[in-house]
């Protein structure tokens, strides 16, 4: 499992691998009977039994030789979704939960040993076979995570699987016994695929080769360059499914004469997010309103504007909600914008312009002023802030808006947004900028 498959929490997790029809709808298959695959999870238990969630592992025989995938998802899942998504479940380290099934597989005589971690890294792409003499130190500083939960792997475990952050990696690093085990991420969304050789000494049943690729799946384009043309089964199951949800996802609301991006300027705000965060705060009747950039998904492109790129815009389902902040409380939360300085979050934000400074170590990283309707906001004074329920439990690291009053749960995020574009005219002007203003060597 991954950290989205938790977004609507455990119920809807069970009804997405072991089946069962959604109570919206709408269906290609009815009833929906579940995965055809099996998913695993050594890291995640249910608070009350103490049990894993899910079975931490399975076991595949493949040419008379067993070879178990032991599964573990980010271990800061409950710092990523909502809260309501997490509500009695429990979430430890990927290496320790990992380990301690190791014995378990010894028991049953099982040596080769994959693991297959919602967790990743980075590295510099490069074709071909696994090239061992790439070092790390010229990778990505993004690394550091899955390279320390590798070095904490039992011996027995010889390739990891990663992934989350939608990356190349093709290396060899050290577990902690010492013995190389091959780590891989094919990107994401099915842009690229690791094609892994192992070579298993039927013997002992210990996996004593490996090696992979990181392949690109080009399509097939119509000029005849090679590609890979799409499989008839899975090309009927999409057509079927397009044509069940095309009267709502192709509903156009409204048009745009330009490209509507998350792409920030050098201040950190976008066209996209002030849009987003225009929709919420009207809709909600604020002073304020703050989104998170990791909750827009898509771009949209000039042209119409439907429901269903809307949808990609907005696909978790957030709702919209109000509370209550200090201006205090408000200068705190922007300052946790730079808790990580080498990748700031920047809130896109409606209702409020300030200015930072961004020069210097990470305690320089400095909110100047905050104002609204050009006055600058009182530090002692309330104000109502709308924001989407991912943040408001403490998503991403703001963890001052759990410190807000008065909160009120509200609509579902995509349907404010249809319902402000809807009042705009056509095609709809881009939002104003110049909320968020750098200040760079004292200008």
């Amino acid at each position: 499992v991954g950290n989205h498959e938790f977004d609507e929490g455990s119920a809807e997790l069970k009804r997405l691998i072991y089946g069962g029809n959604h109570r919206k709808g709408p269906f290609i298959e009815d009833p929906y009977t579940g995965a055809r695959y099996p998913y695993v999870a050594a890291n995640v238990k249910d608070k009350a039994t103490g049990r894993t969630l899910l079975p931490p592992y399975v076991i595949k025989t493949v040419d008379g030789v067993q070879i178990a995938f032991i599964g573990a998802v980010v271990k800061n899942v409950p710092s990523i979704v909502p809260a309501s998504g997490i509500e009695g479940i429990a979430f430890s380290d990927e290496a320790s939960s990992i380990n301690r099934v190791i014995p378990e597989l010894r028991g049953k005589g099982v040596h080769a040993i994959v693991a297959a971690i919602h967790q990743g890294g980075a590295q510099p792409p490069y074709p071909g076979r696994t090239d061992p003499l790439r070092p790390l130190e010229s990778a990505a500083g993004d690394m550091k995570t899955v390279t320390d939960i590798v070095s904490r792997l039992d011996g027995e475990v010889d390739v990891v699987l990663t992934a989350h952050t939608h990356r190349f990696t093709n290396a060899l690093l050290k577990n902690g016994a010492g013995k190389e085990v091959l780590v891989t991420q094919a990107y994401s969304a099915g842009t690229a695929f690791a094609d892994i050789d192992l070579e298993i000494d039927p013997i002992s049943r210990d996996i004593v080769g490996k090696s992979a690729s990181i392949i690109t799946t080009w399509a097939q384009v119509p000029d005849g360059k090679p590609g890979v043309l799409p499989d008839p089964a899975a090309a009927d199951v999409l057509a079927r499914a397009e044509h069940v949800v095309g009267p709502t996802i192709n509903k156009v609301i409204n048009s745009s004469e330009r490209n509507v991006t998350r792409s920030p300027n050098r201040a950190g705000e976008s066209d996209l997010g002030n849009l987003v965060a225009d929709a919420m705060r009207l809709n909600r009747g604020t002073d304020c309103a703050f989104i998170n950039p990791g909750g827009l998904r898509a771009d949209l492109a000039a042209g119409e504007v439907t429901w269903g790129h809307l949808f990609s815009v907005l696909p978790f389902g957030n709702l919209v909600v109000t509370m209550q902040l200090t201006g205090e409380q408000i200068y705190r939360l922007l300052k946790q914008q730079w808790l990580d300085p080498e990748s700031p979050r920047m809130l896109q934000t409606s209702g409020l312009t300030y200015s930072w400074m961004g020069n210097g170590p990470h305690n320089a990283w400095t909110v100047i002023e905050v104002k609204k309707d050009g006055v600058a906001i009182d530090r002692t004074r309330s104000y109502s802030v709308a924001t989407v329920d991912f943040l408001a439990t403490g998503g991403d690291g703001f963890s001052v808006f759990r410190e807000g009053t008065g909160r009120g749960d509200g609509p579902v995020d995509i349907d404010v947004v249809v319902s402000y574009l809807k009042r705009l005219p056509r095609p709809f002007p881009l939002p104003e900028t110049g909320r968020v203003k750098r200040i760079t060597n004292g200008t």
